[in-house]
């Protein structure tokens, strides 16, 4: 550690905010939560404080305090406005959580987080990342990252990629955990060459704690260097202990058949189409990396995921992914189209 610092975690109770505050934790800092208490509870040994942060002065518990550094991962512009407000010159360093998101390019592969254009900004009548089947989430975490910079200029704004590892409810990297642990035939999306990327929580929540800690300003993206989608699944199954056997299925036929990219019922998480998606998952994350970014093996995140799994026994009802049924009726007819493509002898 290099000092002990009076961190805010401006939520806390959910997992990119309680990995940072326990992370904090257990590096020695002072940290505090301030979060409405309904999303979960934050890690024990952190001061609480149940705060409302969509009404004006619903920061007026914490009032008097002062903090060396914030964290904040709210995706309501009006909520970082209020933060930014109600603390005024309480806080020292902010770190804001963004997201890839906010990009306006998704086809050019390789792009860096400074050199990216990005989407216009939430207008104020705008405040719900949800809204139009959450079309406006880019928009909102613009508007938050101005709104940010605008009263800290030397701010870290953290352009989060996909977060996964224990605690992820979302069920995106999770799928890929489970469904190798099962074990037999797997349908592999597109093709093995394809980028994939991630994030495991724990790093990036130590990166955040990190910049507090040495007054990082920058904007840059937060996940880990791209790597091939056969290293990937060969890596978690690797992980797990078990073999991987991988059936590679291209884009068209996936389509054909009405299986859906990224997240939803019936689909393949971590597959985006090209080339429309070709520069989602191969950003250019030299710089993150330069700036103290450190990411661990997906084996070992792999293997913590499925020991989180065991041991919480989430919902998974609402992950994405193929029912076992539906994987096994994919493959079958996949073999039938491939046998029949074959030259006869």
């Amino acid at each position: 550690m290099i000092w002990a610092m009076r961190l805010l975690v401006l939520g806390g109770t959910a997992f990119l905010g309680r990995a940072v505050a326990r992370q904090a934790r257990d590096a020695g800092h002072d940290v505090t939560c301030a979060a409405r208490g309904e999303s979960g509870q934050p890690p024990a040994d952190v001061t609480f404080v149940r705060v409302d942060r969509d009404v004006d002065g619903g920061l007026a518990p914490l009032a008097g305090q002062t903090f060396d550094a914030v964290v904040d991962v709210s995706s309501r512009p009006s909520q970082v406005r209020r933060a930014i407000a109600e603390l005024g010159g309480r806080a020292g360093h902010w770190s804001y959580v963004s997201t890839g998101s906010v990009y306006a390019d998704d086809s050019t592969p390789h792009q860096r987080a400074g050199a990216s254009p990005v989407v216009a900004a939430a207008p104020p009548e705008v405040d719900d990342p949800r809204e139009d089947n959450f079309a406006a989430y880019g928009p909102c975490k613009v508007a938050c990252e101005e709104a940010v910079l605008g009263a800290a200029p030397d701010a870290f704004i953290c352009r989060a990629g996909l977060i996964v590892g224990p605690e992820d409810d979302s069920g995106r990297f999770t799928y890929w955990v489970t469904r190798l642990a099962r074990g037999g035939e797997v349908l592999a999306p597109g093709a093995p060459a394809e980028s994939v990327q991630w994030v495991d929580v724990r790093d990036l929540a130590d990166w955040l704690v990190m910049a507090g800690e040495t007054g990082l300003a920058a904007v840059l993206d937060g996940i880990g260097a791209p790597t091939s989608r056969v290293d990937f699944l060969t890596g978690i199954a690797r992980g797990l202990g078990v073999p991987a056997e991988l059936t590679w299925v291209d884009q068209e036929f996936l389509t054909a058949h009405e299986v859906r990219p990224w997240a939803g019922p019936r689909s393949l998480p971590l597959w985006l189409p090209v080339p429309e998606y070709g520069g989602f998952l191969t950003r250019d994350v030299s710089a993150s990396l330069a700036a103290g970014l450190r990411t661990r093996d997906v084996a070992e995140t792999a293997r913590d995921t499925l020991a989180w799994v065991r041991d919480a026994q989430p919902d998974s009802t609402d992950w994405p992914g193929l029912t076992p049924d539906d994987e096994a009726e994919l493959l079958a007819a996949w073999h039938e189209q491939s046998s029949a493509k074959s030259p006869r002898r």
